[in-house]
């Protein structure tokens, strides 16, 4: 902590009220239809922060200078019209882009390129303060093993050591490698959410109860959050749910214990939306007095949207249920992320040019590397350009749906279809659309050609917040339209666009190819086509598990071993020893995708086999090589996953377990060599007593190219 600052900051409270004080903890909604009420509550100290609602700018540079406008006459109000002259903080969902879109983050997690998210936040924070918002409700990091939420889609998928990786990569794409980046325009605060086990909701329904045991927690749904910490987040947003009876945002276990006190998170904890007024509608608060007092005193720091704090602190404090230091604590967080944002200095909103046509450029590129080749019979794909296709699906002209869930001040003309995509990258290609609706169809309009491509996909409406599903399985028109695609005897590839993992078995053999192409944003078409007629080379991996039906749900990659072979995720594809009607084997496994090209593994080796409980302690670490080399005719990118299972330990481990993975692009005939390290935050795991540490024994190391790698070496801790 900068004490510069600190000392600010007691200077501050030396003078606040305990009315100005609960003030900087509560946030509201800028609603033009209470502005009066607003502008006053400004004016008495009574307001730390905004909520901002959708700008649908869309472009228009006159509409958002009067947003800038707007912005700085509110913050006008708050730094020269209040007591004390304290700026507010302007916060908004930006999710995966502002003006350019990017693509959602379940499909970014699929790029496992750290790099290139960060890249694509830190594009995505210069355009949002542009806009005056200096404080973004992102990343969501909550692990997800149930596709059926809708939410799992503004995720980091199924795995906790990617979660912590993307985690990371967001946080300093938003603020920059270091606090003190802050200050500089064009950065803005992160906030890490939903904290904690929102992505295991029961059933995949938003906002319901979560079965989590305290290990699980801490061993699946935590190390996200950690790297978050560790990254600097300033922000962190208290999820909805309750953990096996327990509101979090009334638990001053998960929010004081555990995030501040053991993580050691300094900045501060922000409700989800109406959340400390809804402990009320959860049950465990009477009235707005015991829920505030209730989420302060468990260490949430500001209120989001639901007026608690104001309408009930002063009679908490002045009852004696809330102490003023407690207040204090809160109050002394939110101050230093507005020291720290550099918002007592300028706090105004200011418009600094942006580079659209590189931010194009960069969304294009995490895109494609989103995109998964899935299935690719007999090399069908990349196709040539020039070559003339028959149509068939509703997404080739779609533009809204592409963007995603979460996108709301984008500029509907930069966004590229299908259709704009294959024009732009292979102006001579004709595309013959066929009805693609009734049980029977017509003749191929298309003589000649010998491809179908079929594009599906879901709809926003059907994804993001309060938009889970019961089932994963394509829409009987939709299937229907796969059917009628084979009946013309051609070749048919699958171009689907879905945010989620849909259980794809009732049409999977129907496909010759597969490019599960996600919402990727502005460039979706872009991206699309380069890959579809080779001038990319595919290399998006899974970041979640496709099931083959929604009856396998939850179903992922990271299991324990069990008493008895009840679960197949790695067996042979047969019944009876999981499910009567069904295989145990996914669709296609966590960390799949193909490639244009073909990749050999070869000389894995560890480096040393075995280091002391001591030296690993002291931060010593293994050093796991492997050769790559590409045996194909084109060059690509490689993701090499390193997995590792702790072979005998006090606890049930998972039988496999993501812990390095390193994307390299390799030329024909080039071989590269990769090492991954394995130290002691990769080889240790939350225990029963809640201790992070490694154990001594042996482990069986595993790598290649998703999780069902099977090249292994073992190691040892002595």
């Amino acid at each position: 902590m900068n004490t510069e600052t600190e000392k600010k900051i007691d200077e501050l409270l030396s003078k606040m009220t305990v009315r100005e004080k609960i003030g900087q903890l509560t946030q509201y909604s800028t609603n033009p239809r209470e502005e009066g009420r607003i502008r006053e509550m400004l004016r008495k100290g009574e307001l730390g922060g905004f909520l901002c609602g959708t700008g649908c700018f869309n472009g228009d540079e006159e509409a958002a200078e009067r947003n800038r406008e707007y912005v700085n006459s509110l913050q006008r109000e708050a730094v020269e019209g209040s007591r004390l002259g304290i700026p507010v903080i302007f916060g908004k969902d930006v999710i995966h882009g502002h003006n350019t879109v990017y693509p959602l983050p379940l499909a970014l997690s699929a790029t496992f390129n750290p790099e290139l998210v960060e890249e694509c936040y830190d594009l995505t924070a210069k355009e949002a303060a542009n806009d005056g918002i200096m404080w973004s409700f992102a990343p969501m990091i909550d692990v997800s093993r149930d596709p059926r939420w809708g939410r799992c889609v503004e995720g980091i998928g199924e795995d906790p050591y990617l979660g912590e990786q993307m985690a990371a990569a967001v946080v300093r794409g938003f603020q920059g490698p270091t606090v003190e980046g802050l200050r500089e325009h064009g950065n803005i605060a992160a906030c890490a959410k939903h904290y904690i086990c929102y992505g295991a909701a029961e059933g995949g329904r938003d906002y319901h109860k979560a079965e989590v045991s305290d290990y699980t927690l801490r061993n699946t749904y935590l190390p996200p959050f950690r790297g978050a910490v560790k990254a600097g987040v300033r922000t962190v947003m208290s999820s909805f749910n309750e953990i096996s009876g327990q509101p979090v945002t009334s638990s001053r276990y998960l929010l004081t214990e555990l995030l501040k006190d053991e993580l050691g998170f300094d900045g501060f904890v922000v409700s989800d939306d109406r959340a400390v007024g809804q402990l009320q509608r959860q049950g465990v608060a009477a009235n707005g007095e015991d829920a505030a007092s209730l989420a302060l005193n468990a260490g949430l720091d500001m209120d989001m949207d639901s007026m608690v704090y104001l309408d009930n602190l002063e009679k908490a404090v002045e009852r004696g249920r809330v102490k003023e230091e407690t207040l204090n604590e809160a109050v002394r967080r939110v101050l230093r992320v507005k020291f720290e944002l550099g918002l007592f200095e300028n706090p105004w909103a200011t418009y600094v040019p942006t580079d659209r046509e590189h931010d194009s450029a960069v969304a294009r590129r995490a895109a494609g590397e989103s995109m998964v080749l899935l299935k690719n019979e007999g090399g069908i794909l990349p196709l040539k350009k020039g070559c003339d296709f028959t149509l068939m699906g509703d997404f080739y002209t779609e533009k809204l749906e592409q963007i995603g869930v979460w996108s709301s001040d984008f500029e509907l003309d930069r966004v590229k279809s299908m259709e704009d995509g294959i024009k732009e990258v292979s102006p001579n290609t004709r595309v013959w659309r066929t009805d693609s609706t009734h049980s029977t169809v017509n003749a191929n309009p298309a003589k000649g050609n010998d491809i179908v491509v079929v594009a599906l996909g879901e709809g926003n409406l059907l994804e993001g917040e309060a938009s889970s599903i019961a089932s994963l399985e394509l829409t009987e028109d939709q299937a229907l339209t796969i059917r009628n695609a084979r009946k013309f005897g051609k070749k048919v590839i699958g171009v689907l666009f879905y945010g989620r993992p849909m259980a794809l078995e009732p049409v999977e053999h129907l496909f010759d190819a597969i490019i599960y192409a996600w919402h990727c944003g502005s460039e979706t078409g872009t991206a699309l086509a380069d890959i579809l007629f080779g001038d990319v080379n595919p290399s998006g991996r899974l970041p979640m598990t496709l099931p083959r039906v929604t009856g396998q749900v939850p179903i992922y990659y990271n299991l324990p071993s069990t008493c008895r072979p009840v679960d197949e995720y790695y067996g042979k594809e047969a019944l009876l020893e999981n499910y009567r009607d069904e295989f145990g084997t996914p669709m296609y496994p966590f960390g799949y995708g193909l490639s244009y090209t073909t990749f050999e593994y070869s000389f894995l080796r560890a480096k040393k086999s075995s280091l002391t409980m001591d030296e690993i302690n002291s931060g010593a670490k293994f050093e796991i090589a492997v050769k790559v080399k590409n045996t194909g005719k084109v060059g690509g990118k490689e993701c090499a996953q390193c997995y590792v299972r702790d072979v005998l330990a006090s606890m049930t481990r998972p039988v496999k377990e993501l812990k390095g993975f390193s994307k390299v692009y390799i030329e024909p005939g080039e071989e590269k060599e990769i090492v991954f390290t394995l130290g002691k935050d990769e080889l240790s795991f939350y225990h029963a007593d809640r201790v992070f540490a490694p154990e001594s024994g042996k482990f069986t190391v595993y790598v290649g190219r998703d999780c069902y790698a099977s090249d292994s070496i073992e190691i040892e801790i002595l």
